[in-house]
């Protein structure tokens, strides 16, 4: 599982204007199973992506593809972890898939 942190490198208004752009890429990852959840960080300095289902070089290749990448708007840093706690009911979110 993987933690992504993207930090703005640009103004946000460049960052408004590929938003829409951004979120559909989103949205094909939530429904190729790759994320769990995304957000903006408090203060618009960035977003988180909480990802899983891909080794770090798929990650790497589908973080490629963000316009915010693409772009240069953002630097990304990845954090890959192994959830050995989880809240009861969140077993399906964070239990191994292998």
């Amino acid at each position: 599982m993987f933690v992504v942190l993207l930090h703005y490198v640009r103004p946000l208004s460049e960052i408004e204007a590929h938003l829409p752009a951004h979120r559909s890429f989103l949205d094909q990852h939530y429904a190729a199973g790759h994320f769990l959840a995304s957000g903006a960080q408090e203060l618009r300095v960035g977003g988180v992506i909480l990802a899983r289902s891909l080794s770090r070089e798929a990650l790497d290749a589908v973080l490629a593809e963000d316009p915010f990448h693409r772009e240069r708007l953002a630097e990304y840093q990845v954090i890959e972890f192994t959830p050995s706690k989880y809240a009861n009911g969140a077993e399906a979110f964070f239990a191994p898939t292998n």
